[in-house]
């Protein structure tokens, strides 16, 4: 028997890789840019959208607009709120070409049905089953992911084959603290969820490598700007609730912007104010681009994190039964914190 032998069939499979993928050289001007993915790539969060005649929320203040005018990149985002991978498949690859210089996508998120772990989540642990809802997406993330995206990243490098393609992560979103008002996210919960982050952002990671592309992990620079960090670059629970749980504008222009503009650009890129006005300046362009696309566009369903409605039937009985009085925030909070961190010790 030979032990070794998966072991180097696989190396030899990374080396080949890496040495068929385009290296990320220095962008020139002009340069073709293709956007791929989800909300965290269209910029969902930023609160200020191009009318493209879609629900996809795209901005030119996410991080690719700002990428491309720092670059002086032709950006076509096609990046969508809500997408999965089988909507980038669908909807998004027919972008690519053999003209393509670079690309970026970041997706396996909505996949993972992160949109309702959050839900399940953001409930008093006494009327929830967060843990549960974790486990489910983690199971998913390590066993069903992979393949998927393995398949999407041959796709890409299939129609785009001169490209660099950068793999773009997620940041965790908490760092141990829950100032909103309307959600109980426990502690023990929030450090579940990151793990999830940390999971995907590793299988992303891996897919990427296999592929031969550079992976982007954005969770050391979101690190002291969490939701209800100071300064925050992601939004905790927002008005409308479609914002919540996003990179906010200073999430895109000082966190991801400065890491996917190394391996897209060649050059680390700090985004000025003349970045900006050059990236808003493209909207009505951008708009007329995407518009073209809009009846496909309009087929991804958004996938939007739900308020946590107290006064269901649902969390109405899960009260009765754990004895709390759900007219008294203190007894909600009391409640909620004691099982979270009981559910937490009996998952463990």
């Amino acid at each position: 028997m030979h032990p070794s032998r998966p072991m180097a069939t696989t190396a030899i499979a990374l080396a080949l890789a890496a040495v068929a993928a385009p290296s990320p050289a220095t962008a020139a001007p002009g340069d073709s840019y293709v956007a791929l993915g989800d909300s965290y790539s269209s910029g969902t969060g930023t609160r200020q959208y191009i009318s493209d005649g879609t629900e996809c929320l795209r901005s030119t203040l996410a991080y690719p607009s700002l990428v491309a005018a720092a670059g002086d990149l032709d950006l076509d985002l096609r990046a969508c709120s809500g997408a999965t991978i089988s909507d980038v498949t669908t909807t998004q690859l027919s972008a690519l070409s053999t003209g393509t210089d670079r690309v970026s996508i970041s997706v396996g998120g909505n996949d993972a049905g992160f949109a309702d772990v959050l839900t399940e989540c953001a409930m008093p642990g006494w009327a929830s089953d967060c843990q549960g809802a974790i486990d489910g997406a983690q199971s998913f993330v390590s066993t069903t992911l992979p393949g998927r995206l393995t398949t999407l990243y041959s796709s890409i490098r299939s129609k785009a084959p001169n490209a660099a393609v950068v793999v773009v992560g997620y940041p965790r979103i908490f760092m141990g603290e829950d100032c909103n008002a309307l959600t109980w996210f426990a502690p023990e919960e929030q450090t579940r969820l990151n793990e999830m982050a940390d999971l995907l952002n590793s299988r992303l990671r891996t897919a990427a490598q296999e592929a031969g592309y550079t992976f982007v992990n954005p969770t050391s620079a979101f690190t002291g700007h969490a939701v209800c960090d100071d300064p925050e670059w992601l939004n905790g629970l927002s008005d409308p609730i479609v914002e919540s749980y996003h990179p906010n504008v200073a999430g895109h222009r000082d966190g991801y912007a400065p890491l996917v503009s190394g391996p897209i650009t060649g050059a680390t890129q700090q985004v000025t104010a003349s970045t900006i006005e050059r990236a808003t300046a493209g909207a009505d362009e951008q708009a007329r681009r995407q518009r073209a696309r809009a009846d496909v566009d309009r087929t991804i369903e958004p996938k939007t994190v739900r308020l946590p409605d107290l006064d269901s039937p649902r969390v109405r009985q899960a009260a009765a039964r754990a004895g709390v009085d759900i007219d008294s925030p203190a007894s909600v909070l009391a409640a909620d914190r004691a099982w979270s961190a009981r559910q937490a010790r009996d998952h463990g």
